[in-house]
C-alpha cells in the first residue's frame, strides 16, 4: 500500500511540474508582449480626458479625448491583423 501511494505521489509530481512549465510559458509570452504602445496610449488618453473633464471642467474637450481610446486600439487592431495575414501569406508561398 505504501509503494502504491509513493507512485501516486510521485504521478502527482509530475503532472504537477508540466502544469507548472506550461504556466511558465505562458506567463513569459504573456510578459513578452506586455501592453504596447498603443495600449498605452489609449490609456493615456483615457487620463487626459479624465483631467480635462473633472479637474479643468472642459467637459467637451474631454469628451472628445476621450474618443480617442477606441480609435487608437482599432487602428492597432488593424495593423496587427494585416501584420498577421502578411504572414500567413508568405508561409503558404
Amino acid at each position: 500500500m505504501n509503494i502504491a501511494l509513493i507512485d501516486m505521489a510521485a504521478d502527482t509530481n509530475s503532472r504537477m511540474s508540466d502544469a507548472t512549465t506550461e504556466t511558465e510559458d505562458v506567463s513569459q509570452t504573456l510578459g513578452e508582449s506586455g501592453p504596447g504602445p498603443a495600449a498605452m496610449a489609449a490609456i493615456g488618453s483615457i487620463a487626459l480626458a479624465l483631467y480635462y473633464y473633472y479637474v479643468r471642467g472642459d467637459e467637451q474637450r474631454g469628451q472628445f479625448i476621450g474618443l480617442w481610446p477606441a480609435t487608437i486600439l482599432g487602428m492597432a487592431s488593424y495593423l496587427k491583423l494585416t501584420e498577421l495575414s502578411r504572414q500567413l501569406q508568405s508561409d503558404e508561398d
